[in-house]
């Protein structure tokens, strides 16, 4: 909507809230007439001090004057205290309103389009009931409070003034008007800028929090490209704002100096002119009196407040008032990019026949200089379309192994190389730079699934766009069929925090064997299966083309594998399930105990 029509929406609001709270609204003006009166009687009682007194020779008029001007300093004290209690009656119920309205808001919107309510997460929601309805209530009381200050602060100065000279009126109202004039120009600008400064903080929270939620998977399928490039977006957007932000800043502090210094400047400069038409000495300290003790420090404070709090608050209330702005979505779940919407899959570039899937040399890696290695001088080949199996006890560098093939981590000496390219380079990328990397797919056992759809979380990890009849057969071939059915079919909304960890591992299992990578690294990937379920998963992951490794969580899943690598301690032992146990203690023992248990 125009920013015409949010100012015009805001206000037709507040006037409807306020026409129904005039009572509330006659008690706080009855109060502040009293302020009123202590303005007049600050610089009207100086004046006549000077005049009538001091001047005068009366010392005792002169001081019955100033004990005026006291009283008049307790009248504004009463007044403060009884405002105080009226601006509650009026703010609270403000507050009160704009939670109930968020509340609809949420409810209508998962009611009318449940998708689009995923899609936007709760954060929106809770950002409303919570920092925004706190925002707009207290920049909403900041305000109530010093407009009303200011106007009727100005009344009794304005009063003074006329009281004591109406000619004082003709040097101070122009300067003043002029400075108001400039600073009013720039409020329009200032809420533009701060409603579009609160887009970007909204959209970057979201972004960002979407990112660290799928981290691991978006560097082990090589979308951190093209994810840190939405957030350097956001980022430079943010920026960029600011510097707007605070020129339009700079000019309302220009503004206020104008607003609040010249008059007392040109009242000053005028002085002489001034006694020289009558006006006594009396009455201009008293108008300076009004000046820098009243009037100057009341448009101070409501300018202030109005360009800051007064633009705060018409961005956060237009947010309540317009129904297609609440909640707004989020960009697009966080997931690998998944790179062109048209066109037919880009399938990977094969790689040279006689490049292994997976080739190890003389590796070694630690968790930092002193650290004791957990791989030391591990020299590993696996062949193109071979099914490998990781065992090992927990701890001994299972997963830092899959890390170092994915690329996650970079050997501390030695080479890892995936399709005959370095696991840590670029090549294998769908597009320079973006999209994930073809050659490998790396499911941890901590499964990613993201709030969209089912064809979104299955899909995520191809390059290109996926028909349905491909999704079906996947998840039929996987055993994940009753599952997406029982989510609503491939278009229902996933929410992550309503599937059990087994469930997401069914949908990521999935989506890895709908991706194009030749290689699939499964780092106890099935730990939350149960057998069945994961022997049909291991079983149909490795008929799917490619290489698969496996770190396995049971020893059936090594006794299903073409290889079986077992670490034990630094040194590493592989061979067939056949012939291991005649070369691996450790693995005797491992097979010893599952039969035992079996």
């Amino acid at each position: 909507m125009s920013e015409h029509g949010t100012w015009r929406r805001v206000s037709r609001e507040g006037r409807r809230f306020l026409r129904g709270r005039t009572r509330t609204l006659r008690r706080l003006a009855l109060w502040s007439l009293l302020e009123s009166a202590h303005t007049f009687l600050g610089g009207y009682a100086v004046a006549r001090a000077l005049d009538d007194g001091f001047l005068a020779g009366r010392t005792g008029t002169g001081i019955g004057w100033l004990a005026v001007a006291g009283v008049g300093a307790l009248l504004g004290a009463l007044a403060l205290r009884g405002v105080f209690g009226g601006l509650a009656d009026l703010v609270e119920p403000l507050r009160d309103g704009l939670v109930r309205r968020s509340v609809r808001q949420a409810i209508g919107l998962a009611v009318s389009d449940p998708a689009r309510a995923s899609r936007a997460g709760d954060s929106g929601a809770v950002s409303r009931l919570t920092q925004q309805t706190e925002m707009a209530r207290d920049s909403f009381a900041g305000l109530v409070l010093i407009a009303r200050s200011f106007v009727f602060t100005a009344l009794g100065a304005l009063l003074g003034l006329a009281a004591l000279a109406p000619v004082l009126l003709v040097l101070v109202l122009p300067a003043l008007l002029l400075g108001t004039a400039a600073f009013l120009a720039t409020l329009r600008p200032m809420a533009r800028v701060q409603r579009a400064a609160l887009d970007a903080d909204e959209a970057l929270s979201g972004r960002t929090g979407e990112l660290a939620a799928g981290l691991r998977d978006v560097i082990a399928c090589g979308g951190g490209a093209s994810a840190g490039a939405g957030i350097e977006l956001l980022i430079a957007e943010q920026e960029r704002l600011t510097g707007r932000l605070a020129r339009w800043t700079a000019l309302r502090t220009l503004a206020l100096g104008v607003a609040g210094r010249l008059p007392v400047v040109v009242l000053l400069a005028g002085t002489p002119w001034l006694l020289g038409r009558g006006v006594s000495a009396g009455a201009v300290a008293g108008a300076l009196t009004y000046l820098v003790q009243s009037l100057l420090p009341a448009l101070d404070a409501l300018m202030t407040a109005v360009g800051a709090a007064g633009t705060r608050l018409l961005v956060v209330l237009d947010r309540f008032c317009d129904p297609e702005a609440a909640p707004r979505p989020h960009p697009e779940p966080l997931a690998v990019d998944p790179g062109p919407v048209s066109g037919p899959p880009a399938p990977p570039a094969p790689p040279a026949p006689t490049s292994p899937a997976v080739e190890l040399r003389r590796v070694r890696f630690a968790y930092g200089p002193r650290a004791h290695p957990v791989i030391e001088d591990l020299d590993l080949l696996v062949r193109p379309g071979e099914h490998l199996a990781v065992v090992g006890p927990s701890g001994i560098g299972k997963s830092t192994l899959t890390a170092l093939i994915a690329g996650l981590l970079p050997p501390g000496r030695g080479t890892v190389r995936v399709a005959g390219a370095p696991a840590c380079g670029a090549p294998g990328r769908a597009a320079p730079g973006y999209g994930p990397d073809v050659r490998r797919t790396l499911l941890p056992q901590q499964a990613y699934v993201f709030t969209g759809t089912v064809h979104e979380n299955l899909t995520h990890l191809c390059p290109g766009p996926v028909s349905r009849g491909e999704v079906e057969r996947a998840t039929a071939v996987l055993g994940a069929d009753a599952l997406v059915a029982r989510l609503g079919g491939p278009d229902a909304v996933v929410d992550p925090g309503r599937l059990t960890p087994g469930e997401r591992q069914h949908l990521a299992l999935a989506a890895a064997y709908l991706s194009p990578a030749p290689l699939l690294l499964l780092d106890e990937a099935t730990c939350h299966l149960d057998p069945r379920a994961e022997e049909r998963a291991e079983r149909a992951l490795a008929e799917r083309p490619g290489t698969l490794v496996v770190v396995a969580h049971r020893i059936s899943s090594a006794v299903r594998a073409d290889r079986v690598l077992v670490l034990d301690g630094t040194r590493a032992v592989c061979g067939t399930h056949a012939e291991l146990p005649a070369r691996s203690p450790l693995y005797r023992d491992l097979v010893g105990l599952w039969n035992a248990q079996g």
